[in-house]
């Protein structure tokens, strides 16, 4: 598994007594070092210098407090590549944890599936598919899998000229009361996006033209982003483990997003929405965290049916599939007289949020609810001692 990286080789000269789960300083990097801790793992966090001090100082383990081992410190994330720091880390017996935020730090996502030879527990290449741009994307694999997602006026990277997208903008809004959602990158930070909400094909000219004298994006990235249906339903992240060992899907918990300055702006009153609206204010959409949220039960069947026909497809058609963590995020729309998940964005791997614990799913399954961090350390436990590990890494 992983690409031209032959990892069961490489494990052949682990000491499996003696593992460290290794991770990115950020993202969700706590979570998985408690759940590395609390089931006897050593820890280790690398971090870019100047961003330390949370895993080196605040969170360090002494005695019977902190999660972290250990912290090794890199001018950027991207030196994880060194092969003197690979070699150290193979003689460290490390698994690593990859997340979002160990892939966006890379030019190249063959980069991480070919250059790095350390065992990862997942889906190598998993999330490179969760970019619009790459052939196996996320929404073809949903629309494979027969789960909905919103309907696409503007395929990404679809090269359509802006007169011939205008156009398409304008037959959407004859036929439908839904605003559109334009998803593009942000200038500089190129991993976040610089979304933008439409409700009609004017005010598309209006905000892209705004954004882009901003430097907040760029009109080449804007060309690039897809443009697609805003789902008016109520939002929710489907956090799912799968476990390969058992082949059993598990609904690890629910939560929405924290998005600055959205969220401030959405807790005023609509006068003085208005008055910033007109004054030229424009709510951003960064995301800065979760809030956990619950659903009523009869909508768990359903949450569970998506997120078995995904894991299926991804066996299907991505070898050797899903291992451990993704998330299925949307929202409920009962706009056609009965509800139904609309998924707009898939994460094949740990999601972001440490908050998922905090819903009471994983506790109906195990008596207590557990983070992702947990669950991620019980299956590699489990894989040791039933001398399976070979089968979650790649």
């Amino acid at each position: 598994m992983g690409g031209k990286i032959n990892i069961q080789e490489i494990i052949k000269d682990y000491d499996f007594n003696d593992v460290t789960i290794g991770v990115l300083g950020g993202h969700s990097a706590l979570d998985i070092c408690h759940g590395a801790k609390k089931y006897g793992f050593k820890t280790l966090a690398i971090c870019k210098k100047g961003r330390e001090k949370t895993y080196a100082e605040y969170y360090k383990s002494s005695g019977e407090k902190g999660c972290v081992d250990e912290v090794m410190i890199v001018d950027e994330f991207s030196d994880i590549l060194n092969e003197n720091l690979q070699k150290t880390l193979r003689e460290k017996n490390t698994i690593f944890i990859h997340n979002r935020y160990f892939w966006v730090y890379f030019n190249d996502f063959s980069q991480i599936e070919n250059n790095f030879k350390v065992p990862i527990f997942g889906l190598r290449e998993g999330v490179k598919l969760e970019e619009r741009d790459q052939p196996l994307n996320q929404y073809h694999l949903l629309s494979q899998a027969g789960i909905r997602i919103p309907k696409i006026v503007r395929e990404g990277e679809s090269r359509l000229s802006e007169e011939k997208s205008i156009d398409l903008m304008i037959e959407h809004f004859k036929t439908s009361q839904n605003p559109l959602i334009v998803k593009a990158n942000e200038a500089i930070r190129t991993y976040e996006r610089a979304f933008f909400v439409i409700s009609d094909a004017g005010s598309y000219m209006l905000k892209k033209a705004e954004l882009i004298s901003k430097r907040i994006t760029t009109q080449e990235l804007i060309d690039k982003a897809t443009i697609e249906e805003f789902i008016i339903g109520a939002q929710v992240n489907l956090n799912f483990f799968y476990s390969t060992l058992d082949n059993e899907l598990e609904l690890m918990g629910t939560d929405s997003r924290r998005q600055t300055s959205l969220d401030g702006f959405l807790r005023l009153d609509a006068v003085t929405q208005s008055t910033l609206l007109e004054n030229g204010f424009k709510p951003s959409m960064i995301e800065t965290g979760h809030f956990a949220v619950t659903m009523k039960e009869s909508l768990l069947e359903k949450a569970f049916e998506i997120g078995e026909k995904f894991v299926n497809i991804m066996k299907n058609k991505v070898a050797p599939g899903i291992i451990g963590p993704f998330a299925l995020q949307g929202a409920v729309d009962c706009q056609k007289g009965r509800e139904e998940f609309v998924i707009f964005d898939v994460s094949m791997r740990i999601p972001g949020s440490p908050g998922t614990k905090f819903t009471p799913y994983s506790g109906y399954l195990y008596g207590d609810s557990i983070s992702f961090g947990e669950r991620i350390a019980m299956e590699l436990k489990k894989a040791l001692e039933i001398n399976r590990i070979k089968d979650i890494l790649t």
